[in-house]
């Protein structure tokens, strides 16, 4: 990629994100901040609990995005996003880094298979607690008013979303 963009990127547990992420990251060089490593990293050393997180894993996030940005290189922010207003946080770094954005919400259509995936599969970082499926059921999570992408994983494989983001970003 010749300029710098920032891919937002939100969704429920389970849809796919992370996986998704890493693959855009291996494709494009772009900058992989997962807020799941940084909120466990904020408990982990003590600075929080799971409980008292409230945002913090978003701020640490941003600024490390808009400083990426800043230099050039692109970012997949990969987190749920649930609120609008942590979208706005990102929309706001891209803005200062006079960047590109890339708003895209990852669904699974297919409950059945959602919930498959939710509960099957394992934390990839130490002492990570998934949600459970009830939990991803209640979790607040706000629609999105902005233009965005929408990408369905019960119906995309992982190459095909990636190839799918890398389109629409030309």
């Amino acid at each position: 990629m010749s300029e710098a963009m920032l891919f937002l990127f939100g969704g429920l547990p389970g849809t796919g994100k992370s996986t998704v992420a890493g693959a855009l990251a291996a494709a494009t060089g772009a900058w992989h901040l997962r807020i799941d490593t940084l909120e466990q990293a904020l408990v982990r050393v003590g600075l929080c609990t799971r409980e008292t997180l409230q945002g913090k894993g978003y701020e640490v996030a941003c600024a490390l995005a808009g400083e990426q940005l800043a230099r050039g290189h692109s970012v997949i922010a990969d987190c749920v996003n649930p609120l609008e207003l942590t979208r706005n946080w990102w929309r706001a770094v891209a803005a200062a880094a006079n960047c590109r954005t890339l708003e895209v919400e990852f669904i699974c259509s297919d409950a059945v298979l959602h919930r498959q995936r939710a509960e099957s599969r394992s934390a990839d970082i130490p002492d990570l607690k998934l949600p459970t499926w009830v939990e991803i059921q209640k979790r607040e999570y706000e629609p999105w008013p902005a233009p965005h992408l929408v990408l369905d994983t019960a119906r995309l494989t992982v190459d095909a979303a990636v190839d799918h983001i890398l389109e629409v970003a030309r």
